[in-house]
């Protein structure tokens, strides 16, 4: 068995276990608690726009597409920022986006409204993920070369706890959307203030060995490098299949059970499976 604080299997003795650092403890316990507030709501956010505010079929599918794009579609300009101004103030703007988008989206009753609150949600991931993640896989370099371990294992460990998250957060969201959906985004922003503080109080302001950059024609390099845009045509084909989750699910849950009630254990079940 792994050690969440280790990253090491229990019984291994070949050489003392190197603890993960307070940095790297953050970085993955933020992870678990990102996705819980996250999935809380966006699971049941197709049947909310459907039935609760009684959107076209062909606007909820646009709106969903939309939440993607300013999403994963923006990470490039989260990544750039947090290169560019650390990773502290990044992550930090995408923790109070977010919080404003799920209010917003709480009490958001006209189509506009809610376009820009998904917007603003989306948009905040952009901005959290990209800081989040890189410097996990910079911390998971570093703690390797200390002697903990393939940074493979500190990798495993920041995907498991996300879908840990990503388990806890349907079951969560549906017991909440027994009120309400408003109370569910509420609920989704109450645990994006605590992941805000928490950053505020612990995230350090300069992370040692991560230097800012301000150098231009990054963009040009990356279009060069085929293997790189190869792999980003294969996420992104992944990226269409997995979304219909989000869209298609819940319409055929609602056609075949005729409630939402089994959405949380379907998608539950999808992330324990990948735990």
């Amino acid at each position: 068995m792994t050690s969440l604080f280790t990253g090491r299997k229990a019984g291994t003795a070949d050489r003392a276990a190197v603890p993960l650092s307070p940095l790297l403890r953050l970085l993955v316990l933020t992870q678990l608690a990102f996705n819980i507030g996250f999935f809380a709501v966006l699971p049941f956010l197709s049947e909310h726009l459907g039935q609760g505010i009684g959107m076209a079929g062909w606007l909820v599918g646009f709106v969903l597409g939309l939440r993607t794009f300013s999403q994963q579609g923006l990470f490039v300009v989260g990544g750039a920022l947090a290169d560019r101004y650390g990773v502290r103030p990044v992550v930090l703007a995408g923790c109070g986006l977010r919080i404003a988008g799920f209010v917003w989206l709480g009490f958001a009753e006209r189509t506009w409204a809610v376009v820009a609150a998904v917007l603003l949600i989306g948009f905040a991931a952009a901005l959290f993920s990209p800081a989040v993640e890189s410097e996990v896989a910079r911390q998971a370099v570093l703690w390797e070369e200390a002697g903990g371990g393939d940074r493979t294992r500190v990798l495993a460990l920041f995907t498991v706890a996300g879908q840990a998250g990503a388990f806890v957060g349907p079951l969560l969201g549906a017991l909440l959307l027994a009120v309400d959906f408003r109370t569910a985004c509420l609920a989704g922003a109450g645990v994006f203030v605590l992941v805000l503080a928490g950053h505020a109080w612990l995230l350090p302001q300069h992370i040692p060995g991560r230097a800012r950059v301000r150098a231009k024609g990054g963009a040009r390099l990356l279009l060069r490098n085929r293997r790189f845009l190869a792999l980003c045509c294969a996420y992104g084909a992944y990226l269409l299949a997995y979304n219909q989750l989000y869209l298609a699910l819940p319409a055929e849950v609602e056609r075949a059970a005729g409630s939402q009630a089994p959405l949380a254990w379907l998608f539950a079940l999808s992330s324990l499976l990948v735990v």
